[in-house]
């Protein structure tokens, strides 16, 4: 499986399904504590039967991307969309599908509204754009990261668990403190057919944040099931009929 140097100096690990294709590429991108194939391989998979080209990207510092530890500045959801488009870039990709995870969705929803030329449709899922003052005692629960397991900790080579969740709770934190704009501001700027999925039971992400987001996409839809986070998971039948409509509509 192939690594990609990008000039934003980050190495980041992919795995390409049908490579060659000239059909625009779906690029997936997983969230906090995943790679790719960890939190996305099954829908990887179930994409890449149905015809498409998938690739499966791994941002920096997980799994084998570099560098290594994973930190988590300020703005790290907007330095991993850079990474995203250089990749783009750098793989010779003019246009292409996202479908985004968790911390991957936020990183989606930046890239379609930085770059709305760029991307032929977006779907996030488990991500709202903002956070509000009520979800800091939800981020500051993660702490202090002890349910992070050893495997965990391999894959991504990291040994303080502690540290490596303070980081990531000191960054959402911060950006709730800044007024809680992650993407919310470049809604209005999105062009493609955007679908942000939610669980009702994901207290990460309360459906009225994602709903208050698509108002402001004009292609912009909100699908919500009942379950929690990970709805490719836990709701995958209703997932895939969903995505598998969505990307028809957008032509892919």
């Amino acid at each position: 499986m192939p690594l990609a140097e990008l000039t934003t100096g980050a190495t980041l690990h992919y795995e390409d399904l049908r490579p060659g294709s000239e059909r625009t590429p779906l690029i997936l991108i997983h969230g906090l504590l995943g790679t790719a194939r960890l939190h996305l391989g099954r829908v990887m998979d179930w994409l890449h039967e149905q015809g498409f080209r998938v690739i499966g990207l791994t941002l920096r510092g997980y799994g084998r991307s570099l560098p290594k530890p994973r930190d988590f500045p300020d703005n790290f959801y907007q330095r991993d969309a850079g990474d995203l488009i250089a990749f783009m870039d750098a793989a010779g990709i003019d246009k292409a599908h996202l479908l985004g995870y968790s911390d991957g969705g936020e990183v989606a929803l930046i890239a379609a509204g930085k770059q709305p030329g760029r991307i032929a449709s977006c779907i996030a899922i488990g991500a709202i754009g903002s956070f509000g003052p009520e979800l800091r005692p939800v981020f500051q629960r993660m702490l202090p990261g002890d349910w992070i397991t050893d495997e965990d900790k391999r894959i991504h080579g990291f040994s303080d668990a502690t540290k490596f969740t303070r980081g990531w709770v000191r960054a959402m934190t911060r950006a709730i403190d800044a007024g809680g704009d992650v993407s919310l501001s470049l809604a209005p700027r999105i062009t493609c057919p955007l679908l942000i999925m939610l669980g009702r039971a994901d207290q990460l992400n309360p459906w009225q944040y994602g709903q208050r987001f698509v108002e402001r996409v004009a292609s912009g839809r909100l699908e919500l099931f009942d379950c929690g986070h990970a709805v490719h998971d836990e709701a995958s039948e209703r997932f895939y009929q969903l995505t598998r409509r969505h990307l028809s509509a957008a032509g892919a």
